[in-house]
């Protein structure tokens, strides 16, 4: 049994931390915003009232927040648990962040001794509380080791994506061409229902060839095609289109910075700010399917 501190019990650290519990480990927790401590301390997690508090005496502690400017005041700026903790806990940030940010915290890690792993996730809400998610580890081998049984309570796969930061810059790359594949199959579909096609034809070619993919055969923006898609209950995420916005918007910068060219990348990103300025950001984001169908011309 492990000693965890498990900070930011939000909709993905709240169901990983309880996951956690249920395999036996003791899971200390803190969050910014009191309901979530007490909802996570229904799940079994033990509340603790701050970040240090959480992380005292931890074998490992676990990040899961919004951005990376709260990942760097937690374990750098702020609550500075990297100068907290001892030389035998790992870190892992299990947060989708910027790249800058990741090699901010990693350097840091590196001046205080501490063995830090960047392991964002795949799989949305729905994967946290199934326990399905995967990791995308990047950063020293025997760390990410020593993390893996913890990863496999609350995952089924582990992806050792190389060194420092090359678990976030994976995660990156993947939901920029989640997004993309989402922007283009809601494209085709609305095109095949503006030429009269009708929707089951259009869902029984697509899923089944060469259009095939993850938004189609899983994630269908189009009710009534896959039984568990967002898209038959109103859109209720599933993945926010506020999250994929904010995953584009982190292949932006990263784009920026690597110079490479993701003119699709962009398309993507620019359609899902027009959605989440225009509708309701916290709908699945397969909706966005509803606002090209609205942008039609003539």
């Amino acid at each position: 049994m492990a000693r965890i501190a498990f900070i930011g019990l939000g909709n993905m650290g709240k169901p990983m931390s309880a996951n956690l519990v249920k395999a036996g480990h003791e899971v200390r927790g803190h969050d910014i915003v009191e309901s979530k401590i007490e909802d996570a301390a229904r799940r079994g997690v033990l509340p603790a009232a701050s970040n240090r508090e959480a992380a005292e005496g931890a074998d490992f502690v676990f990040t899961m927040l919004p951005t990376g400017r709260e990942v760097r005041e937690v374990l750098v700026d702020v609550d500075r648990i990297l100068d907290f903790v001892g030389d035998r806990t790992i870190v892992v940030d299990s947060s989708t962040t910027d790249l800058e940010s990741t090699d901010y915290i990693h350097k840091a890690a590196v001046k205080h001794g501490v063995a830090l792993v960047d392991s964002p996730v795949s799989g949305g809400m729905s994967g946290a509380e199934a326990a399905t998610l995967t990791f995308m580890a990047g950063g020293d081998p025997a760390a990410i080791d020593r993390a893996e049984p913890l990863f496999t309570v609350m995952g089924r796969k582990l992806v050792r994506a190389g060194g420092p930061s090359a678990g976030q810059a994976v995660k990156v790359c993947n939901n920029m061409l989640l997004g993309i594949s989402m922007v283009g199959a809601c494209e085709a579909l609305a095109l095949g229902e503006a030429a009269g096609v009708d929707r089951q034809v259009l869902f029984d070619v697509m899923s089944t060839s060469t259009g095939s993919c993850w938004s189609i055969n899983h994630n269908c923006p189009i009710p009534g095609m896959v039984p568990t898609a967002p898209a038959n209950n109103d859109y209720q995420p599933g993945f926010t289109a506020r999250l994929m916005l904010k995953d584009l918007s982190l292949a932006r910068e990263a784009a920026l910075k690597t110079g490479a060219a993701t003119p699709l990348g962009e398309h993507a990103r620019a359609l899902y700010e027009k959605f989440c300025e225009e509708r309701d950001s916290e709908l699945d984001f397969s909706a966005v399917i509803g606002m090209l169908r609205d942008m039609r011309q003539g």
